[in-house]
């Protein structure tokens, strides 16, 4: 039997304190190809007059971005809606009466998540257009490197005269053009880095370009026997290669911060004279009095003055269970009302909130975690000034011993071709790209280009619960011990509810083909529960101390049917598949493992004992997430975080490195490193010898890089690297380096 869609706004279903285990409601996936994550990212052009934008996390394939665009194009007023599935938004351009809670309440019926985003907050990307441009480059570069090898064919074969000279000039001519389009982002680097008085592996780059092409063009125009053009279009070519894989590895990385910033509710409500009337959130002050919608996300941090409700404050603290709310009550935005109205008097809004708190945080560990020196880095430091010490020495000896500086200079751009880092700027990239596809394979997807590096340095294993080690869903228990009249009742009670709880009990019992009784006087009573009438007696299912009973140290609900005894329905979370394999294959590598969490001190202290985790916090506010990952590394630890919430996503942003499921919220997903694509936790334990292997290929390109410079600097240096030994010994530094990386998949 199918389970009926219920078109009623959400329900409390919350128990008495205290809780010992946490949920967190997940929606559905839309359609059954968003489970596993997909194929390439769609880019769609947002709309010229696009006044809308809504984040939509949950979507992942074509089939998603089909039914968002056709389901808020068919909403009134929408003029135009086009989904960005790289960015997972949509760009609305509607009249100016459609509100983002319309379109949201459209999208949340076709089954998916959505939030409004401030759109003057979030800068327009650049990354498709950068992997664009690269990759022009690298092709035009590789188009020309092939005709100038072809030219070079005849002045290898022995051609002399004028039909040497006439290749070198066809050469000049295709080459020219070519290595000023294709060199420009070594040009640029370069001229930034020499302009902040420092050296980078652009600038041997950028020299041995110029230097080779100048002095080839010098030799053609003097009719003399060697040109380097073919040399310097085939490093420019194998760079350009090694700088798009490396960018490639970082295209999903965006600034966690400003998407922080960007999920702060623009507008609010605000009562003026008894109305609510719609204002920037902006133009709030302390004391205005705001009202918060059941479903809608709070705009500012405040006290309730009117109303009863449930709040879902999984994202700001953990706790996955709604929490209920009276005039009295401290709530904070970025929380979402689930149930009744809540008039709000503000105490901060803007800057001042916890959520643009949080953002601050994210900001101060991005800023720490980029001084993070790669060991491609650390090789630039030695390798340029020395790449450029030993060009000088060769040339100015030379001219010492002949006094001929067309000679000298010959010397020197050979020296520097053969030097130039072609392996070193493939050794990082390539290495990279072969361990991404690896993890890909196994449900791992890698952001950042250093992960890698910074993850087989690890040491300490910090976990989140609600989300990360659990589904984050209910799973009621003993429902089989109900009678047939109690467990129809309760289906149809829990059937008039989107609550957490109460979905978990509809769907149990829906799968047990109940089938649900006949109800009457169907009412709410926001943060209580719900109530009607069967065959003529009053029944219940909410709160237990509406229900006239005391709340167990278990998470549950009550059933009460006339004036019977209240049947406890409790509920157990779901542990994510491989949680436990993962917690014990970490501690089997030697490595600590600790559990943060916002929940309460028993849920974590019996989570922890059932998964096998022996240091275990509870109550940790995202603050003191973000602090306690910090102090870790102050003394002297490699903290890995997993995480999900936006609790978490100052910690993971502070962390060495950093973990999120597919499933967490878009801002931390933005804040890690890697992402889980699955449900299933056991890879993160596969994923260390991973990143083991991959520093130590990195290494051994290194040391090929190296090897080879030590072989044939000296046949440079001695006058004996004509351009053809120069072209086929880079040639082959730089396929050996990718062969080796090759060997991790």
């Amino acid at each position: 039997m199918a389970r009926p869609i219920a078109t009623t706004l959400p329900l409390p279903f919350a128990i008495e304190p205290p809780v010992t285990a946490t949920f967190e409601h997940s929606r559905p996936a839309a359609c059954p190809a968003c489970v596993a994550l997909p194929d390439a990212a769609a880019i769609a052009p947002a709309p010229k007059d696009a006044r809308l934008m809504l984040s939509l996390p949950t979507i992942h394939c074509g089939a998603c971005i089909s039914a968002v665009e056709s389901g808020l194009n068919a909403h009134p007023g929408v003029r135009e809606a086009r989904v960005n599935l790289t960015l997972k938004r949509a760009m609305i351009d509607a009249a100016p009466d459609v509100t983002a809670e319309e379109l949201i309440h459209v999208l949340e019926s076709a089954g998916f998540e959505a939030h409004e985003l401030d759109a003057s907050q979030l800068a327009a990307t650049e990354a498709d257009r950068t992997a664009r441009d690269l990759l022009m480059r690298l092709a035009v570069a590789g188009f020309a490197a092939m005709n100038v090898m072809l030219l070079s064919v005849a002045v290898w074969s022995g051609a002399d005269g004028v039909t040497r000279d006439l290749m070198h000039w066809i050469s000049a001519a295709i080459v020219l053009p070519a290595i000023v389009f294709t060199g420009k982002p070594f040009y640029t680097n370069a001229w930034t880095a020499l302009r902040a008085g420092r050296l980078n592996m652009d600038v041997p780059i950028t020299l041995a370009i110029l230097l080779a092409v100048g002095t080839s063009l010098y030799e053609t125009m003097h009719s003399g026997h060697h040109a380097y053009f073919d040399a310097a279009i085939t490093l420019t070519f194998f760079l350009l290669a090694g700088r798009y894989l490396d960018y490639r590895t970082r295209a999903a990385a965006r600034s966690a911060a400003q998407e922080l910033t960007a999920m702060e509710v623009p507008r609010a409500l605000k009562i003026v004279e008894g109305e609510p009337v719609q204002t920037n959130v902006s133009d709030l002050a302390a004391g205005d009095l705001v009202l918060v919608k059941p479903g809608a996300r709070l705009p500012v941090d405040g006290i309730v003055t009117k109303g009863h409700s449930e709040l879902d404050r999984s994202l700001m603290t953990g706790e996955s269970l709604p929490a209920f709310v009276q005039p009295g009550t401290l709530v904070s935005a970025g929380e979402i009302n689930l149930t009744g109205p809540l008039t709000v008097e503000v105490l901060a809004a803007g800057q001042d909130t916890a959520l643009h708190r949080i953002a601050d945080l994210v900001a101060v560990a991005e800023s720490g975690r980029n001084n993070y020196t790669s060991l491609a880095d650390q090789a630039a430091k030695l390798y340029a000034p020395g790449v450029h010490i030993l060009s000088a020495l060769a040339a100015i000896g030379w001219w010492l011993y002949t006094q001929d500086l067309r000679i000298s200079l010959n010397i020197a751009a050979a020296v520097l071709i053969i030097t130039c880092p072609c392996a070193l700027g493939l050794a990082v990239p390539a290495v990279t790209t072969a361990a991404s596809g690896r993890l890909f394979r196994k449900g791992m997807l890698i952001k950042d280009a250093t992960a890698m590096e910074r993850l087989a340095e690890v040491d300490t294993v910090v976990f989140d619960k609600t989300g990360t080690l659990t589904l984050g869903s209910p799973e009621p228990l003993g429902l089989d011990t109900l009678t047939g009249d109690e467990a129809q009742v309760a289906l149809a009670l829990a059937d008039a509810s989107s609550h957490p709880l109460a979905e978990a009990i509809a769907d149990a019992l829906t799968d047990q083909d109940v089938i649900p009784a006949e109800l009457d006087e169907v009412e709410e009573r926001p943060g209580y529960g719900i109530s009607a009438i069967w065959k003529g007696q009053r029944v219940r299912l909410g709160r237990a101390a509406w229900v006239g009973t005391v709340a167990p140290d278990t998470t549950a609900t009550f059933l009460q049917i006339g004036k019977g005894t209240p049947r406890a329905i409790r509920f157990s979370d779901h542990l994510r598949p491989g949680a436990a394999e993962a917690v014990a294959g970490l501690k089997a590598r030697g490595l600590r493992v600790l559990l943060l969490s916002g929940d309460t001190k028993a849920a974590v202290a019996e989570f922890a004992a059932r998964i096998g985790i022996d240091t275990a916090e509870a109550e940790v506010l995202p603050d003191q997430k973000a602090e306690r990952v910090l102090d870790l590394a102050r003394q002297g630890a490699r903290v890995l975080m997993v995480g999900d919430g936006l609790n978490d996503t100052a910690a993971l942003t502070a962390a060495h490195v950093s973990i999120s499921p597919a499933s967490a919220l878009d801002a931390a997903r933005v804040a890690s490193d890697m992402v889980l694509l699955g449900k299933d936790l056991s890879p993160i334990a596969d994923v260390f010898s991973t990143a083991q292997q991959a520093r130590a290929r990195i290494r051994e390109n290194f040391t090929l890089a190296t090897a080879y410079n030590v072989i044939a600097v000296p046949f440079a240096i001695a006058g004996l690297a004509t351009p053809l030994v120069a072209a086929l010994a880079m040639s082959f530094s730089s396929i050996t380096v990718s062969l080796n990386a090759m060997r991790i998949r």
